[in-house]
C-alpha cells in the first residue's frame, strides 16, 4: 500500500487559473494541467526569488520533494509556452493559508483569512463577491485544518 501524499500549503489561490495563446480557440488546444502546488512552487522560486529550502519550508514539504515539484512545474510551463498549449491551474493535495475575494461589480480584489466572513466589498459595498478558494473546492477544509494545527 502506498503512503498518502502529504498536503502542501499554498499561500492564496491564484487570481487567474486559465491561460491560452491569443488567436486560437480553446477547444482547438491541447491542455497542460498545472496543479496548485506546482503553481505555488513557481510563485515562490521564480516570482519571489526564494531558494528551494525556504520555499519548501513555506509549503511544509521537504527540500528534495520541493526540487522535484519545481522541476515538474517548470517543464509544464515551458511546454505551455513553446508548444502553445492551454494552461489550466487546478487540483493537487493542498490547503490554502489565506484567501482572495474578488468583487464581481467593481473588480476589487482583497486578501482575507478563513476566520473572517466577508459579505460585502470594502470598495463599493457590493454583495456580488467571488470566493477564489471556493472556486478550487477549498475554504471550509482550510479553515478546519488551521484550527486543528493550533492545538
Amino acid at each position: 500500500m502506498t503512503r498518502p501524499k502529504k498536503e502542501r500549503m499554498v499561500k492564496i489561490p491564484p487570481l487567474f487559473s486559465s491561460f491560452k495563446p491569443t488567436g486560437v480557440r480553446q477547444m482547438d488546444l491541447k491542455i497542460t494541467e498545472l496543479s496548485l502546488d506546482e503553481y505555488e512552487a513557481i510563485r515562490l522560486t521564480d516570482y519571489l526569488g526564494l531558494d528551494h529550502s525556504e520555499a519548501a519550508e513555506k509549503m511544509e514539504i521537504s527540500r528534495s520533494t520541493f526540487s522535484r515539484l519545481i522541476e515538474k512545474a517548470r517543464k509544464k510551463v515551458a511546454s505551455f509556452m513553446i508548444e502553445g498549449t492551454a494552461l489550466n491551474i487546478q487540483g493537487g493535495n493542498i490547503h490554502f493559508r489565506g484567501n482572495l475575494i474578488q468583487c464581481q461589480d467593481c473588480g476589487f480584489v482583497f486578501n482575507t483569512d478563513f476566520n473572517n466572513e466577508i459579505n460585502s466589498c470594502p470598495n463599493c459595498n457590493s454583495h456580488n463577491l467571488k470566493d477564489l478558494a471556493r472556486t478550487f473546492g477549498h475554504g471550509k477544509c482550510c479553515r478546519n485544518r488551521k484550527s486543528r494545527n493550533r492545538r
